[in-house]
């Protein structure tokens, strides 16, 4: 295409230039012949190619040094120094320096017009005595222009050796070289700071997206190897590209970008930043969909500062300040020392995360500790202890150790999450002091304290979770309510030390599901049933024609040797003469349940649960869900969380037992001075309880 000719702007003139070449009988035979041909990205038009005389630079008498160099560097991912990178070292061309340009870094070679001397000057104060002497020479009278860039720099004549005038080559430096030359630019290295220059060089780390392997990477790389002997940077994280949520390159003219700013104005900068740190490692290329990003927002950031917000509520209401002495972690209950344990080894592994230039690896660690350890075990199971009323020990100890996990927290978030955690930092240590710091950017960086982490109390607490979650999904696929209460759990035993486990923290998970009893069995053969069969994404390619031999021997496999697998993760198939040293992930294990219980497994782990309902435990149920509506009542009311209350409650058949045998149960969980049944509820609101019972009920502060 060629804007200039003709009327019409994209009017092709292929047509006519082959007309032109065969009336001037410089063409023989002309036919047309669909190919590929490449197009420029932002236009779609053509790209037109002819060839033009250039300067190189001889990349290729290195070559062997840059890729012994690349060795030594620490990318990340591995993949791409040994492949992308180091494929285009390996097939390496002269680099081609000069380009056609109006402006930009004048290439600083002089020729003679008959090209038999030449000049390349080094530096300014070269160019100056350079002019100077073809003033002399030539009786010029021109000075050292201050703009070094073309066009300035083409009138300026030099003089060469037997006295004939030099002219600057017309053609600039690619920028690549600029970009290339940064680490000395950027201190006018070699003429200034050459200490300055000498302790920061090479880089310990840049990042730049992978399409740089070609560009900045490689520029840096091969003007250190050639200058220096040396790489230009130690290690590289070589991010991917953001893509639309189809993975889809985003453009304007598609209409599938994404608009940054209104993207951060509207979500946040560090929630921005977490979403896509955390949804993808780095280097691999970002499906950015906006719905990831709101729900990053909704159930990190949110459960962070519900955290936080239920700190601070009762922070408020007890004044404390963490002007106490700190209480030993020793001394502190079990389920404190856990979740400092749990936040130390959190410490070390994001430490080492980070360090290894895992940041995805890290935020996960940080997402994980949140939601599982932090906001759905520790506080749930110590939100008695921040709203009791005495200002004991133990409420001191609950206050000081979710302040800790607060501020180490933030400490951790800091290089991913910069506003959110020196807000929150700020937040809290402005009003304890505990620190000097005005920012959380001024603060060290957490480091873990070995003393306090206890892999023993970290592994039963994470039976713990594992139980607790496989009964809750167990209420969860038969519509149990939590407040239900059960009878009992099932557990087999897995090996010595599991029932001493279990046993340390039986309370616990006895108290986050909501069942009377737990009982360990040895051998679950008689009431827990399990099936097996092979997993084919690991077998499949493994095994290949001895797959369908090998299905039948698993799925056939008994009782036992299903334990025996879950217990030793490992199992020798032997099928067609063929012996198969196998896995625990080379099989699907699944329980079956039984008549009047639920059973869940996760591994070798395995629960029964028990879901017959006596009228006691329905009674029991029943109250607890009373509990739950006059609190949310008080809720509704805006009740201040230590104001006494009286409740009139509607009497009624359904509620009878409940009422009889939990009175005092209701009245303490609530803050209850006077409890009435049956008394005028006229005023009142009307609550739904289980098995379609509607009661009235009256609540009024004292």
């Amino acid at each position: 295409y060629v804007k200039e000719d003709g009327q019409e702007e994209d009017r092709a003139v292929d047509v006519d230039i082959g007309i032109k070449r065969k009336d001037e009988n410089e063409r023989f035979h002309a036919e047309k012949d669909v190919h590929s041909y490449p197009h420029c990205w932002r236009t779609d038009r053509p790209v037109l190619y002819y060839p033009l005389d250039s300067w190189f630079i001889k990349a290729s008498a290195v070559k062997e040094r840059m890729q012994n160099l690349n060795d030594t560097i620490n990318w990340k991912p591995k993949s791409t120094g040994e492949g992308r990178f180091g494929k285009w070292l390996e097939n390496l061309q002269d680099w081609n320096l000069s380009r056609s340009r109006y402006w930009g870094v004048p290439l600083p070679i002089w020729r003679t017009e008959d090209g038999s001397h030449e000049k390349c000057i080094g530096s300014v104060e070269e160019l100056s005595k350079e002019v100077e002497l073809a003033n002399q020479q030539l009786g010029l009278n021109q000075t050292t222009p201050d703009d070094l860039h073309r066009p300035y720099m083409d009138d300026v004549v030099l003089v060469s050796e037997d006295g004939k005038p030099m002219k600057r080559e017309t053609d600039l430096i690619d920028v690549w070289f600029d970009s290339g030359a940064m680490p000395y630019a950027q201190w006018h290295y070699p003429f200034e700071n050459k200490e300055i220059f000498e302790r920061s060089f090479p880089a310990d780390f840049i990042a730049e997206g992978v399409d740089q392997t070609r560009g900045w990477f490689y520029t840096l790389h091969a003007i250190a190897t050639m200058v220096f002997d040396n790489v230009a940077f130690k290690t590289v994280v070589s991010n991917g590209l953001v893509q639309d949520k189809n993975g889809k390159k985003m453009s304007k003219r598609l209409g599938n970008a994404v608009e940054p700013f209104e993207t951060i104005a509207k979500y946040g900068a560090d929630a921005t930043r977490w979403y896509m740190l955390s949804n993808a490692q780095v280097w691999d290329n970002l499906k950015f969909d906006i719905a990831g990003l709101d729900e990053v927002r909704r159930k990190f950031f949110g459960t962070l500062y519900n955290t936080y917000a239920f700190f601070v509520l009762y922070a408020n209401v007890d004044k404390f300040e963490y002007k106490e002495a700190a209480i030993p972690v020793s001394e502190r209950p079990e389920i404190d020392r856990w979740i400092i344990s749990r936040l130390n080894t959190l410490v070390k592994e994001v430490d080492a995360e980070y360090n290894s230039y895992e940041a995805t690896n890290g935020a996960r660690k940080i997402m994980a500790f949140v939601d599982d350890h932090l906001s759905n075990w520790y506080v749930r199971l110590s939100r008695r202890r921040f709203w009791k009323g005495d200002y004991s020990q133990d409420k001191i100890s609950a206050y000081q150790t979710l302040y800790e996990c607060l501020v180490t927290l933030m400490k951790l978030m800091a290089p991913l999450a910069p506003f959110f955690s020196d807000w929150m930092y700020r937040n809290l240590n402005n009003v304890t002091k505990k620190e000097n710091h005005e920012s959380i950017h001024l603060a060290d960086f957490p480091t873990p304290d070995e003393a306090v982490i206890d892999k023993a109390l970290e592994e039963r607490m994470d039976y713990a979770q594992r139980i607790a979650s496989l009964v809750l999904s167990l209420r969860k696929k038969d519509k149990l309510r939590v407040r239900q209460p059960l009878k009992r759990v099932l557990l087999p035993v897995l090996n010595d030390s599991f029932r001493q486990q279990v046993e340390e923290v039986k309370n616990l998970i006895l108290a986050e599901v909501n069942v009377k009893e737990i009982e360990y069995i040895a051998d679950a053969s008689g009431v827990i049933n399990k099936k097996v069969k092979p997993n084919f994404k690991t077998l499949g390619r493994r095994l290949g024609k001895d797959m369908k031999e090998a299905m039948k021997v698993i799925t056939g496999l008994g009782q036992n040797d299903i334990n025996e697998i879950e217990k030793t993760g490992s199992y020798t198939l032997a099928v067609n003469g063929s012996t198969y040293d196998l896995t625990l992930e080379d099989f699907e294990i699944q329980t079956e349940d039984i008549p009047g219980w639920h059973v869940a497994s996760d591994g070798p782990l395995v629960v029964a649960l028990d879901i017959t309902i006596t009228p006691e435990l329905e009674a029991e149920g029943m109250a607890r869900d009373v509990v739950n509506r006059i609190q949310n009542i008080r809720k509704e009311k805006d009740f201040d969380v230590t104001d006494r209350i009286n409740v009139s409650l509607e009497k009624l058949p359904e509620l009878d037992k409940a009422l009889e045998m939990f009175e005092e149960y209701i009245k303490h969980e609530t803050l209850i001075d006077q409890l009435s049944f049956g008394g005028d509820v006229s005023n009142g609101q009307e609550i739904d309880l289980p098995g379609d019972v509607v009661a009235k009920i009256l609540v009024e502060k004292v």
